[in-house]
């Protein structure tokens, strides 16, 4: 019913977060998740299928007690498969009081941690690179939340504040913060889009 509603409605982002952490079956029973490999990627099939278009961000982790490479490349492997429009990663880190902080040794070095991160946030950077290359042409609504420099820095529906990619408008016009504009993308890079103002 939700993504009948986000389909449907013009109101409704087409934009959806779901931090999914991992998606080896071994490490997600060891973080207690409830959910499979299977089921996830089911997920997220449906979500595409249910709506065209839809963006979605996740955050996955890196380096849980018990992780092997081979759980990694799963990780690695699903991120290509899933080509997620906007990704976070983090290394694991034991936290005082949580389930496996008590129960699991830490056993993935540091060193170890940093490069699967690494690994893994390269290869979004080149999924993010194609994803935004995609929009250079197209009409975004975007709003504006502030002015920085030569630029507006706006948002389009895509974009989740502080954490996603930001439309850059160059400040030819004066514009107002918090008013949508219809920007026309001209260029794009890793993560932000370039545009200008059109009628």
């Amino acid at each position: 019913e939700l993504l009948d509603v986000i389909r449907e409605k013009p109101n409704v982002c087409k934009y959806l977060d779901i931090a999914l952490q991992h998606i080896s079956d071994n490490v997600l029973t060891r973080m207690h998740r409830n959910v499979s490999k299977k089921e996830t990627m089911e997920l997220i099939e449906k979500i595409r299928e249910g709506v065209p278009g839809i963006h979605l961000r996740t955050t996955l982790m890196v380096g849980f007690p018990g992780e092997t490479e081979e759980d990694f490349r799963e990780l690695v492997d699903f991120v290509k498969w899933a080509r997620f429009e906007r990704m976070g990663a983090f290394a694991y880190s034991a936290e005082d009081g949580t389930y496996s902080a008590e129960h699991y040794e830490d056993d993935v070095p540091q060193e170890e941690k940093q490069r699967r991160l690494d690994k893994l946030m390269a290869v979004q950077q080149r999924i993010s690179a194609e994803v935004e290359a995609l929009k250079v042409g197209t009409v975004l609504k975007t709003v504006v939340d502030r002015k920085e420099g030569d630029y507006y820095i706006g948002r389009s529906e895509f974009c989740s504040p502080e954490v996603d990619p930001e439309v850059l408008i160059k400040a030819d016009h004066r514009l107002r913060v918090g008013s949508f504009y219809n920007v026309h993308i001209t260029d794009s890079d890793d993560f932000d889009l370039y545009g200008e103002v059109v009628d």
